[in-house]
């Protein structure tokens, strides 16, 4: 019984620090993990490579206009990069969509989102070099281009617990450089 207290006491004060520091599941890695080349079109049809975003801290989220929890969160994400999107983080989404573009485009109208790029992977090469085993998947990237988490599944990217998460690792990242 005596072991039983005090290991449900242990539990009770390892928890919430966990927590604390990976909200939602967004783990960080032990070490940052390399990221393939990629690349990807934009809602103009132009090729980019997310090696153009170095320098940023990515929140990269691979997701698909068919795909009923990516579409619940997409807000979340239009709202996160809105509050913190500028020279130091960004949030890029990219879609999977076959249909190209012009479908992103009509979701995004239809549900408001207007502070995300429209970036489209057509061939979902990006997922499978990723090892994406479901959508919605998202990694956060570092400066340097190298995964420091993943999470696979829906999350709420704008609450205060996510924006304070975010925010740390920006200004972790900020001392690093």
């Amino acid at each position: 019984m005596r072991f039983l207290i005090v290991g449900m006491v242990a539990m009770l004060l390892v928890v919430p620090q966990a927590r604390a520091a990976d909200p939602v599941g967004m783990q960080l890695h032990p070490e940052p993990r390399d990221v393939p080349q990629m690349s990807f079109e934009d809602e103009a049809g132009k090729r980019h490579d997310l090696s153009a975003w170095r320098g940023k801290v990515i929140l990269l989220n691979v997701w698909a206009t068919w795909c009923g929890p990516c579409r619940r969160e997409m807000p979340t994400l239009d709202r996160l990069q809105a509050r913190l999107g500028g020279p130091a983080f960004e949030v890029l989404a990219l879609s999977i969509d076959r249909a190209g573009p012009d479908v992103v485009r009509r979701f995004y109208d239809d549900t408001g989102i207007e502070h995300l790029k429209i970036l489209v992977d057509r061939r979902g090469t990006a997922a499978r070099s990723l090892g994406i085993p479901g959508l919605p998947a998202t990694l956060l990237i570092d400066r340097q281009g190298r995964e420091l988490a993943r999470l696979v599944g829906p999350a709420e990217w704008d609450t205060a617990e996510m924006i304070s998460f975010f925010e740390r690792i920006v200004t972790s990242s900020d001392k690093e450089d």
